[in-house]
């Protein structure tokens, strides 16, 4: 069964399932494919559920265990994945070496940074230095810049925090929420549907939105108040984090300036060499 066969079929389920094994497809359906791709247990744990329950949801669907559904879900991931598709052309086309994957990632990387002009960079910038907090979230691989961008922010600024993983702690954080505090999130293909609604129950709070995306479109664009998309030359042969992480330094760098953090940095040097 494809990947997308699978996704359907979960969702089509979805609302005839009891809330145990709902909470279960959920976390699949949010993180797919990787969710699939651990441990039984790990999978029922971030579904705040018992093992046996999670594995009731895979009886349900007509699989022969946890097991036949993972060989299901990688054979559909197989078939997607850049990387494959990229070392495995047409005969009459060789594979990608070394030194092309490089030429394309330099030039992904040139439009990336021009897809980000100054003027954008500053106007984030300050969105990023007045907010009074500042809350990220990305999807499977995105969600390493969002990381980033709230460990180096952290260092410029008091407010920064990345968006927590379980429904009940994501809930607590968007009750609190108002037009003072900012959202920034990562979205791209294939975009994360536990990102869009954190999003968008934030945008019902007030909270602003920075969204860093593709030019595919992501169901989030609309909701932003100040959109940066990736060109499409910014895939490379794997979805590239290079990318996303350089403009993000770039927003850094930039808010760095507005807020003129030294003493903040050296305080945060000291505390960590006595810590």
């Amino acid at each position: 069964m494809e990947s997308d066969a699978i996704v359907a079929r979960l969702s089509a389920v979805y609302a005839e399932l009891p809330p145990g094994e709902r909470a279960v497809v959920r976390v699949l359906l949010d993180d797919h494919p990787f969710a699939a791709l651990g441990s039984l247990r790990a999978l029922a744990e971030r579904a705040g559920v018992s093992p046996p329950t999670a594995s009731r949801l895979f009886d349900r669907l007509g699989y022969a265990g946890f097991a036949d559904f993972q060989t299901a879900v990688r054979d559909g991931a197989r078939d997607r994945s850049r990387l494959l598709e990229y070392v495995t052309r047409p005969e009459d086309e060789p594979p990608g070496e070394l030194g092309e994957a490089a030429e394309e990632l330099r030039a992904g990387l040139d439009g990336t940074l021009a897809a980000v002009p100054a003027q954008l960079c500053h106007r984030a910038a300050g969105v990023l230095a007045e907010a009074r907090t500042v809350w990220a979230l990305g999807g499977p691989l995105s969600e390493l810049a969002a990381d980033y961008l709230i460990r180096q922010l952290a260092g410029l600024r008091p407010g920064a925090h990345r968006v927590p993983e379980p429904a009940h702690a994501r809930a607590r954080t968007v009750l609190d929420l108002g037009a003072a505090d900012l959202v920034v999130a990562y979205d791209f293909r294939r975009y994360s549907p536990a990102t869009a609604r954190f999003v968008r129950a934030a945008r019902g709070r007030g909270a602003r939105l920075i969204l860093v995306t593709d030019t595919w479109g992501s169901p989030l664009a609309a909701e932003a108040e100040l959109l940066i998309a990736l060109p499409r030359e910014a895939a490379g042969p794997i979805a590239p984090l290079t990318h996303e992480i350089a403009v993000t330094e770039l927003l850094l760098v930039a808010t760095a300036a507005r807020l003129a953090p030294a003493d903040r940095l050296a305080d945060l040097d000291a505390l960590t060499q006595s810590l």
